[in-house]
């Protein structure tokens, strides 16, 4: 029976995963920390490693889990930042989970949208001291504005379709644009100088890091909206701060943060956090942080579950897997990978 130790567990993810696991298939054992440099040693005797978005695969890491025999990571969300998957090239395999419902953020980044723009959280906590004043709680109407929208992915392409349902306009940014799709593409530039709200749905690389920034954000409408589903370093956090601040940016819907790893996913009700740019941007009355809360449907935890276990048999049982992830992939003409076998 395959040993998998499973990093950064919470309850939900307990229950998605016993509830795929039913049949008693695989050995799972639940962590609640971290995979770190400090805590690798927790995955000793197991086969594969299940981590999350916040865990740190470096280096370091990857070559304790190899020393230790283990040649596979199974990735329980899309993105994979937080692993050095160059170097882990020649040594783990490292498998994904593309899509498990995009719907899900799609329809969390409409809602922080809303959310902010009518000031729907002001108005709960209004109520709820039997305050029925509207001083201060007007909104716009999305109908007739224009959202910047960069990745145009799955989730990238149900939000513009959520956009579109609102009668807004649409252009978009994608450094490989959906072909036939309808999407009005544009240059970067161009979409910071048109937009009224802008919502980032695109993976995270070395490439687009602070792709948000105190430049960018110069050539952005006074006013704009800023949403981000994606991942936190897309947004320089200090830029964002002083934009807010200047009165250029109207608003910021984040559901994630550049230094999150160590705050997300825990209760710091009461403790001192200490990260001061985040305690000023939550103490914005323009500002609307969620904890990485997108993904957390029912449908999503269910397909993540089924996705994650499907890779880790698929893999092991045949030695490939259509959701491997390799760095040569896409980008080097000879790679003999293309998902019909395995990366090396």
């Amino acid at each position: 029976m395959l040993k998998i130790a499973f990093f950064d567990s919470k309850e939900y993810d307990r229950q998605s995963f016993e509830a795929a696991n039913k049949d008693g298939e695989f050995d799972i054992r639940f962590f609640e920390t971290r995979l770190t440099p400090d805590t690798y040693k927790l995955a000793e005797g197991c086969d594969v490693v299940c981590v999350f978005v916040n865990d740190d695969i470096n280096s370091f890491v990857i070559d304790k889990l190899y020393e230790m025999g283990i040649r596979l990571i199974a990735l329980r969300c899309a993105g994979y930042n937080n692993v050095d998957v160059e170097y882990a090239y020649g040594k783990i395999h490292v498998v994904r989970v593309p899509a498990y419902s995009p719907y899900a953020v799609a329809e969390h980044a409409m809602a922080l949208l809303l959310t902010s723009i009518r000031r729907i959280h002001k108005a709960y906590i209004r109520t709820k001291d039997f305050n029925f004043s509207l001083e201060g709680m007007t909104g716009f109407d999305l109908h007739g504005k224009t959202v910047g929208v960069i990745g145009t992915g799955k989730i990238g392409r149900i939000f513009i379709d959520i956009c579109r349902g609102f009668g807004m306009n649409v252009i978009a940014y994608d450094k490989f644009p959906a072909a036939d799709s309808g999407i009005e593409y544009v240059s970067l530039d161009e979409l910071w100088e048109r937009a009224d709200i802008i919502s980032l749905h695109c993976p995270l690389t070395d490439e687009n890091r602070h792709m948000i920034n105190a430049t960018t954000i110069d050539k952005m409408k006074k006013g704009v909206v800023i949403i981000n589903t994606s991942r936190g370093a897309l947004i320089s956090t200090e830029a964002l701060v002083e934009g807010i601040k200047d009165r250029k940016i109207g608003a910021a819907c984040l559901d994630v943060y550049e230094e999150e790893s160590n705050i997300f996913f825990h209760d710091y009700s009461n403790h001192i956090v200490n990260d001061d740019i985040l305690a000023r941007l939550i103490s914005m009355p323009n500002v609307i942080v969620t904890s990485h809360q997108a993904f957390l449907t029912k449908e999503a935890l269910s397909n993540i579950a089924d996705t994650t276990l499907a890779n880790i048999k698929e893999f092991t049982g045949t030695g490939r897997s259509l959701n491997e992830v390799c760095y040569k992939c896409g980008k080097i003409a000879d790679c003999r990978q293309l998902h019909e076998q395995k990366c090396f």
